[in-house]
Parts: C-alpha cells; structure tokens; sequence
C-alpha cells in the first residue's frame, strides 16, 4: 500500500516506519523543509529521531500534495490543539477511497472533540474510514525495534484490520477494537494522569504514592468513558492500562517529565520549554475537565492537575485537598 504521514516528529516518523517495515511505500510530511530534506537525502531524523536508520521505503518531503498523492493510508501525527488549522487546507488532497489514521491523544479544547472526529470534519470523512492507533507506543522504543503491542480502532472492523494488516511486524502487533470512543479517551486522559505521576516523582515521593495516582487514574479514565458510552473492557486492555503503565512509568514520557518538573519547583512555562516537545497532558487537561464537567463525572486527579498547571495554585495545597476528599468504598 502507498501510505502518507503527516506531521515529522518522533511518533509520526516512528510511524513511518513501521509502516514501511510491514510492506508500505511510505512518504512523512514535514512542516519544516529542512527536516523534510533531510530524511529525503539521509534518511535520518535527527532532530526528533537521533540514530535511527529509516527503511529505505520511507521518503520525506515538506509539500502536502506530492505527500498525498495516491495514499490509500493517510495517517496524522500533529499536535492535537493545532491539528484542525494544520490539515484543513489538505482536504482536496485526501483520496476519497483512502483510511485516515489518527496517531494523536488529544481533546480539542472548546469543542471537547476526539482527533478522530477532528479529522472527520476537516476532511469530510465518514467513520467508517476513520482509524485510531493508540496504546504502549513510546516512540523511541519502536524506532529500535523492540516488540510491542497496539490496539487499531475503528467503527467498521474492515477497515481496522486493513490497517492492521498494512502496520504488523516482527516487533509491532497490532490488535483491532471497534470501541473507538474508548480506545481515543484512554489515549488522551493518561497522559493527564502522567502528568500527576511525574509531579508526585518530582516532589520526592515513591511508588506507594504513584501506584495510588496510576490506579485512582484508570478508575477516573474509566468512570468518564462509561458515561459517554466506551466499553468497560477497553480500559483494562493495551490502549487503557497499557498506555498508561507505558507512559506513567517510563522516563521517555514528555508527559511525566513535565511533571516531575512541576513536582520540582518549576513554573509551567519552564516545564514545558525543557521537556522539549508537546506534552499533550497540558491542554488536554483543561479539555478532559470540561468535558467531565458536562456530563457530572467525579475526576479528582484531572481537578488536580488543571489547579497546579493552570490555577498557578501550589501543589501542597492541592495534594492536601486531594487526600482530604470524603473516604468512600474503593470502585469506580
């Protein structure tokens, strides 16, 4: 299959090459010509991807329309609060005929909207073509080839298990869902509770403390995604538990340094320029706050991050208000 990438950093170039590993001629989309050249010429990314080789079936390019001419696969990897503005403009390059796949996980702020849905209005894509590629995905462990599992999510089972097809490997199993609300919601709330872990690390606090974050956390994600009708099992499988063990746990996380560097004393907008990337968690936290707020779900820990990153209130004073919370029977 011919496949397009969208968007140049280290998951969307990731992507790529996972892609073109399974049998795809595949072209990455750049916004910056010169990382664009330089995986044309090189086949390096070394601004986002250091020290990795691409396949040879991976060119780069920085113009939409040689990206997008003929892509049966069309997949997006842009920051979720900028992505509707980025692809807009693309809309009469995507085939009518091709799949678009989401990469992101994020929450649109204002229209509470999921990347998928996102991507549907831009382009006028019914679901039924529309796929999510979420789960324990870190990136820069892909790049080496080390094995992993994801979950591919679509409202039509054919074209999930197209994509499926189109991305397994020796080292990347994809498994497919149809329980896309689900799989989109785990995608982008964990990284809110990533966040929370990476404060409670930063402030010198040990497993006991992130083991409570991480498991109240799945209970959060869960209890909201039930109330917009997501399917129970999706948040105990790769794309609920699995991204959020992943990206909780492992240094790799922009998300969970962002907030070991709040937990450390700094102020947001340091975190954020030296974590070095979009840690999604930031926004999305105001976004997944409203959205629970709309339909009365409980998200404590979500509350929580939203006070300390946005409400400039001090993470003692918050993290006393969380523990002071009525005592109650453990479950959702």
């Amino acid at each position: 299959m011919r496949a397009a990438v969208l968007g140049a950093g280290a998951w969307g170039t990731t992507f790529a090459a996972v892609l073109a590993d399974a049998g795809c001629d595949v072209i990455l989309w750049g916004r910056d010509p010169a990382v664009a050249e330089e995986i044309a010429a090189t086949r390096r990314n070394e601004r986002f991807l250091p020290g990795i080789d691409l396949p040879a079936r991976v060119a780069g390019t920085s113009d939409a329309v040689v990206a997008l001419d003929g892509a049966e696969l069309v997949a997006v990897a842009l920051p979720s609060q900028r992505v509707r503005a980025i692809v807009t403009p693309f809309a009469d390059l995507v085939s009518r005929d091709s799949i678009v796949i989401s990469l992101m996980k994020g929450i649109e702020r204002g229209s509470h909207e999921r990347m998928s849905q996102v991507l549907g209005e831009a382009w006028d894509i019914e679901p039924e073509r529309r796929v999510v590629v979420s789960g324990p995905n870190l990136a820069k462990e892909i790049a080496a080839k080390q094995p992993t599992a994801t979950v591919v999510a679509s409202k039509a089972e054919a074209t999930a298990e197209a994509v499926a097809r189109a991305t397994a490997s020796g080292y990347f199993r994809p498994y497919t869902n149809t329980d896309v609300m689900g799989v989109e919601l785990s995608g982008a709330y964990k990284n809110i509770i990533a966040v929370a872990v990476g404060i409670a690390d930063g402030m010198g606090f040990g497993h006991n403390s992130t083991a409570t974050v991480m498991t109240r956390g799945l209970a959060e994600i869960t209890r909201l995604g039930l109330a917009l009708d997501a399917k129970p099992d999706t948040f105990f499988g790769l794309a609920g538990m699995g991204d959020l063990i992943a990206t909780c746990a492992s240094p790799l996380s922009r998300n969970h340094t962002l907030g070991s560097l709040i937990g450390g004393g700094a102020e947001l907008a340091e975190a954020i320029t030296r974590t070095g990337g979009t840690a999604e968690g930031v926004t999305t936290s105001q976004s997944i706050q409203e959205l629970a707020r709309d339909h009365g779900v409980d998200v404590p820990i979500c509350d929580a991050v939203v006070a300390m990153l946005h409400d400039g209130q001090p993470k003692e004073a918050v993290l006393g208000a969380l523990l002071a919370r009525p005592r109650k029977a453990e479950g959702l």
